[in-house]
């Protein structure tokens, strides 16, 4: 069982690796739901902790369909972070239509051919679920994708959240993370449902909920005894 936890920072890292994350979600401006982090950050905390980090690469928060001015900031953004030493990068474009771009996609891949992806909540904007699990199974590069079953909330989208696992178990495909809304309150009834092997924590297991806040060491400990 692996849980990521999303920091911000290099105090962030060291402290989820401490209080047992297995994978790091690296972001900033969670207040726009997670942005690129700055060249400064993500090479502290690549060298503060041995998990591994996966790092956010998005220009701006109003969308997921990008511009090709859009994409040559992603690109360079993923040059920079690769230079630092970093090779797992967060990452999701659609097309207006509700499909994958695939386009897209296959740039950063043949850029970055070693290029870890876990493929973000744009996954939950999508107009097929099934069908866009379809397409990003073809890509060795996408290894999970982060997901609320197409709802705001892992707890409304459970369903969907078993459906997906079922169909990632019978192609071999990207592993399915569910992400948003989970605590400690609710990830045992969810995670009897749906089954992950991985699950992805926000501000719930932060003291007072909040970003603005380190880990709370009793909330992490629930979800870790929780998911044994």
């Amino acid at each position: 069982m692996i849980v990521e936890l999303i920091v911000q920072n290099k105090e962030e890292a060291i402290q989820a690796e401490q209080l047992g994350a297995g994978r790091l979600e690296l972001v900033s401006a969670m207040k726009e739901g997670g942005l690129t982090p700055s060249y400064g950050t993500i090479k502290q905390v690549l060298g503060s902790v041995e998990i591994p980090v996966q790092i956010m690469v998005r220009p701006h928060g109003y969308h997921f369909f990008y511009s090709d001015s859009d994409f040559q900031v992603i690109c360079n953004d993923i040059r920079m972070i690769t230079k630092l030493g970093g090779n797992r990068i967060v990452f999701g474009a659609l097309h207006e239509d509700g499909t994958i771009n695939e386009e897209m996609l296959q740039e950063i891949i043949r850029l970055f051919p070693s290029i870890d992806i876990t493929f973000h909540r744009a996954f939950d904007e999508v107009k097929s679920q099934e069908e866009a699990y379809h397409t990003l199974r073809q890509y060795k590069n996408v290894k999970r994708i982060l997901t609320s079953g197409g709802e705001s909330t892992c707890e409304n989208g459970k369903e969907q959240l078993a459906k997906l696992i079922t169909l990632s178990k019978e192609y071999d495909g990207p592993t399915i993370m569910p992400g948003s809304g989970l605590s400690p309150d609710n990830i045992a009834s969810i995670h009897q449902v749906v089954g992950a092997e991985q699950y992805h924590f926000g501000s719930a297991v932060r003291m007072g909920g909040s970003f603005a806040n380190g880990f709370s060491d009793s909330a992490m400990e629930r979800v870790l005894t929780e998911l044994q």
